[in-house]
């Protein structure tokens, strides 16, 4: 029998925004046969949260399930809205656990975290982190389901010679702390005057802007391609050594997943679920938020070669593998057909 499916989430990736789970777990899902609506594409914030609403009242009757991405920040209070409605709808719904600072909500809105949690079918984490943190907090609807990737989309490259040629991929947003990658690139710019960066993602807060002038300032090998295709990113990816994250929370990036798989060595910052997936010196390298000397340093040591990035990207393409959707399906499928 066909489950009808509503994924309640910020579907804007045709609005110029990035690609979120949202536009990328339903098409798979409807390939496996489920049927599926969405909510919203709505960029109006508070528009948004109508349209999530209304389209939640009038599939009260039609859905099975309603999947919904749950995020730290501003949206978080959609999710919650929406888990209410699906409960005085007697509507079977799912929270996904996205955002990396969802622990501290149990901290500032406990009595929402709970309702929101024990009325749930079941709580999906794609990370440890998440799982380990709700667990503690004596939640037990909980199941871990990874982000999932096309492994066929990501060719591995072997970097004999690591050079300092630097990509980061994300939204700028201040919780990124791009800035970051632009101050790793000015230390490193004095010892490898041929260094660069890219930089691809939209600018959500402005926080673009305030890279563009600081690279413009110090003179920086800086190129800002703004929002790119995953297709488009990939390709490119063959011409960088290393990817940088500079995120000072976060839960489990598909950008690093992604990076693992194409065989570039992944420097991180040392927040939220990244520890869970990456093994300092093993698959990729760890360092504090705001370190950019100690991240640098690293760099140095990569293009040194005093860190076997061979051995630490093959055990990255190992891990990586791990979240491709021919496996990561199984765990949806058991859970929305079950």
């Amino acid at each position: 029998m066909t489950k009808n499916i509503l994924y309640i989430g910020n579907k804007l990736a045709d609005k110029g925004r990035t690609v979120t789970t949202i536009d990328v777990l339903g098409p798979l899902l409807k390939k496996e046969g489920f049927q599926l609506r969405y909510a919203s594409s709505v960029q109006n914030v508070s528009a948004r949260l109508l349209h999530m609403m209304r389209a939640t009242f009038l599939s009260r009757y039609w859905a099975d399930f309603v999947l919904i991405d749950t995020y730290s920040t501003r949206n978080f209070w959609y999710a919650i809205t929406i888990g209410r409605l699906c409960k005085s709808l007697k509507i079977k719904y799912i929270p996904i656990l996205h955002g990396g600072n969802l622990p501290e909500r149990l901290i500032k809105d406990p009595k929402a975290i709970k309702a929101f949690m024990d009325n749930a079918y079941q709580v999906v984490s794609p990370s440890d982190y998440l799982i380990d943190a709700f667990a503690k907090a004596g939640f037990n609807k909980l199941l871990k389901i990874p982000n999932h990737i096309d492994l066929t989309q990501y060719t591995f490259k072997q970097r004999d010679r690591i050079q300092p040629k630097l990509l980061w991929v994300r939204s700028f947003d201040k919780i990124y702390n791009p800035e970051m990658a632009v101050d790793i690139l000015e230390i490193l710019s004095d010892k490898y005057p041929n260094a660069k960066l890219c930089m691809v993602g939209p600018d959500k807060d402005g926080s673009m802007k305030n890279c563009i002038s600081l690279a413009a300032q110090k003179n920086l090998k800086v190129e800002f391609t703004g929002l790119l295709d995953k297709e488009d990113w990939i390709a490119m990816s063959p011409d960088y050594d290393i990817f940088i994250n500079t995120s000072h929370f976060d839960n489990l990036p598909v950008s690093i997943i992604e990076a693992m798989a194409l065989g570039l060595p992944v420097i991180s910052t040392n927040v939220g679920g990244i520890p869970y997936l990456i093994e300092h010196e093993n698959n990729g390298l760890l360092v504090e938020p705001y370190q950019a000397r100690q991240a640098a340093d690293l760099i140095d040591d990569l293009i040194q070669q005093k860190i076997d990035s061979e051995k630490m990207t093959h055990q990255a393409r190992l891990i990586a593998e791990n979240f491709d959707w021919k496996k990561v399906k199984q765990s949806w499928l058991q859970l929305l057909k079950g």
